[in-house]
């Protein structure tokens, strides 16, 4: 178990030493934050044809089949709303 100001100070020793198969435990005021371990063959190989960012949401979002309502839903609830006044979207 390293403290967070010791493993700040001896990072690049802590990462060889992972490197090398270590694993330690980072304490914040005496209790476990993190672990540092050597990383898994899976994080090691990069991710072919997952969508990310905003193509990621669109694809999840194609099969929803009450998202027009859902949609609908929250126009009428901003038009309704007091708090501010509701933009014009053309």
């Amino acid at each position: 178990m390293v403290g967070v100001a010791e493993a700040k100070r001896r990072f690049s020793e802590l990462i060889d030493r992972v490197s090398a198969g270590e694993r330690f435990v980072v304490s914040r005021r005496g209790k476990p934050a993190v672990v540092l371990v050597p990383p898994s063959p899976q994080a090691l190989r990069p991710s072919v044809g997952s969508p990310v960012g905003l193509a990621a949401v669109a694809g999840a979002l194609a099969d929803w089949e009450e998202l027009d309502d859902v949609v609908e839903d929250i126009y009428a609830a901003r038009r309704a709303s007091r708090d501010r006044p509701t933009p014009e979207l053309g």
